[in-house]
């Protein structure tokens, strides 16, 4: 879904970071916070989505799969993510 006034690629790009912080387990923040620390290497790795606004679903600390959002300031797009799972419950 892709809120009104909201540019085209927001849509793809919250699809990417829910798919990095599933797959990488953890917030895509993470992947970010490594590539700004001069870990460049990682820009190169076989995801998409290496932004803020990813955050994985846990269920018994098991990752069962994330929430991306996009279109806002990324700390933003991360906040409205974990509000979403924790309205899930």
């Amino acid at each position: 879904m892709r809120a009104d006034g909201a540019a085209p690629m927001t849509a793809q790009m919250s699809i990417a970071k829910a798919r990095a912080a599933a797959l990488g387990r953890r917030e895509s923040k993470a992947f970010e916070e490594m590539i700004n620390q001069g870990r460049t290497a990682f820009v190169t790795a076989p995801l998409e989505g290496l932004l803020e606004g990813g955050v994985p679903v846990a269920v018994e600390g098991q990752i069962i799969g994330a929430v991306g959002v996009s279109g806002v300031k990324s700390a933003e797009d991360a906040e409205i993510a974990r509000a979403g799972i924790t309205a899930l419950g």
